[in-house]
């Protein structure tokens, strides 16, 4: 096995080992932080012409940004569930745009939104 393979299994089960012992609050703290990480890698890969990469970190990103949604309970969640919801439609619709027309401009509009709701995030567990 080579090093870059070794790291990635033992990247791999460090990711699950966190995910096992993490709260509900963690885990939508960690998805966030995968799709902003999807995001950044879409434009790297957007800037040196690795159309496929970019297309793999996109899908990826818009993977867990549907996973985001799913986890919303719009029941008890009312107006901000449906806020959330409504944003996370949105943010996918701008990376599947952004994936077509090739846009640094709209991955970071993207970005810049779900950062926007990690901070937001990040604060209840204050």
């Amino acid at each position: 096995m080579n090093k870059f393979a070794a790291l990635k299994q033992y990247q791999s089960v460090g990711i699950q080992a966190q995910v096992f012992e993490a709260s509900p609050h963690r885990l939508i703290q960690m998805l966030m932080e995968g799709a902003m990480s999807s995001i950044a890698q879409a434009r790297g890969a957007l800037g040196r012409s690795q159309t496929a990469l970019k297309g793999q970190a996109i899908s990826k990103a818009v993977s867990i940004i549907g996973g985001l949604q799913a986890a919303l309970d719009m029941e008890k969640g009312g107006e901000i569930a449906e806020n959330l919801n409504r944003l996370y439609s949105y943010i996918s619709s701008r990376l599947v745009e952004a994936s077509a027309k090739n846009s640094v401009e709209l991955l970071d509009e993207a970005g810049l939104l779900l950062s926007e709701i990690k901070t937001g995030w990040d604060a209840i567990s204050r």
